[in-house]
């Protein structure tokens, strides 16, 4: 009963406001548009082949080392792990002679429209649960026959579509390098991790100002737990002045 009336509501107050609505979870994104972004000059495809040699020569830590000696303030924000922001950073510094902190200090001005963020934070053991049960709806809906597929085109590993979220453990489970019920609970893992680097992310970086923000430490299974009063408390956040 409470679904139509909160349809109702968010379709008013969209109508009243004239904005659109941005749902995701990937926080330089939203930054980008709610900040501007930097304005990178064009890149040498020279340097984007080095970066990726020395990568793969390296790996992401041994990258990381060169990147510290080279351009120390972009590689104490980045995670010696990460190898792809690594080889871009070391991009930007060879193409550039300038680190890519430096670039991404001086931004585009940012549109000229209020942003109001809507942030869902639940209560870590809730979140577990739910990236339990939503890898076991992935593998119920075919996630191996769609793992299978993909290691048949023989891609680069260290491409980000052969390392997105499942897609290692599975490759290893149908090499036959470890149990499903052993990929099954790597990727809950990771994808657990993945989520509180997420949280941390918009704790200490949100692209909005804290007083634009509505946090929800709350997990919804579905409308019926929403309240009306919550409801209405969403709509007049985002009416509200500022």
């Amino acid at each position: 009963a409470i679904f139509p009336k909160l349809r109702a509501a968010a379709l008013e107050t969209m109508a009243a406001v004239r904005v659109p609505v941005l749902c995701g979870g990937t926080g330089l994104y939203l930054s980008a548009l709610t900040q501007g972004i930097t304005a990178m000059p064009p890149l040498d495809p020279a340097a984007r082949a080095e970066a990726r040699a020395l990568l793969d020569a390296l790996g992401a830590s041994g990258l990381h080392a060169r990147l510290t000696a080279a351009d120390p303030a972009t590689a104490a924000g980045l995670r010696p792990s990460d190898g792809q922001r690594l080889a871009r950073a070391w991009e930007v510094w060879r193409s550039t002679g300038r680190g890519l902190s430096s670039w991404q200090a001086v931004r585009t001005a940012p549109p000229p429209w209020r942003f109001r963020m809507i942030l869902l934070d639940p209560p870590r053991p809730d979140l577990r649960a739910a990236i339990a049960d939503r890898f076991a709806a992935m593998l119920n809906a075919g996630a191996l026959d769609e793992a299978r597929a993909l290691l048949a085109l023989h891609l680069d590993p260290a491409l980000p579509a052969m390392r997105a979220h499942g897609v290692p453990e599975l490759a290893a489970f149908l090499a036959g390098d470890m149990t499903l019920t052993e990929a099954t609970r790597r990727v809950i893992l990771a994808t657990g991790q993945y989520t509180k680097r997420q949280a941390t992310w918009f704790r200490g970086r949100s692209p909005v100002a804290p007083a634009m923000t509505h946090t929800i430490h709350a997990r919804y299974a579905g409308c019926t737990q929403f309240s009306e009063s919550q409801w209405h408390a969403l709509i007049q956040f985002v009416k509200g002045p500022g």
